[in-house]
């Protein structure tokens, strides 16, 4: 079984700072990329940025300059640095992982159950 959990979300003033923390545990043979999305109220979820095996990284064009993606991926975990962060950044963000559970398996996806980033005076 594969969990991915979340944590640092909460409420922050404009112009602001968070850093987002996902851990990856279970049966993982191989993670190809991992990835925060994120979901405003009335809205679908959209990536925010992703990160490879191969340390390649992509950010929507919402956030670039200001939010960073790292990983660790021999503690298998995933980081979203927020800077300068705006009301239109509140949403819950949630981390993904594409990854195989053996060597013979397929590439899955997985979800976290997300955590609430609120930005507001």
């Amino acid at each position: 079984q594969v969990q991915l959990v979340e944590s640092g979300g909460g409420l922050v003033q404009p112009g602001g700072s968070l850093r987002l923390s996902c851990v990856v545990s279970g049966s993982i043979f191989r993670i190809n990329a991992m990835g925060w999305y994120r979901q405003a109220p009335g809205k679908e979820r959209e990536l925010v940025a992703r990160i490879t095996s191969d340390s390649s990284r992509n950010y929507a064009d919402s956030v670039k300059g200001r939010f960073t993606i790292s990983s660790d991926n021999a503690k298998k975990l995933v980081y979203l640095q927020m800077n300068s962060l705006k009301p239109e950044d509140t949403a819950v963000y949630f981390c993904n992982a594409d990854l195989r559970t053996w060597s013979g398996g397929s590439w899955r996806n997985f979800w976290g159950q997300g955590t609430q980033v609120t930005v507001s005076s």
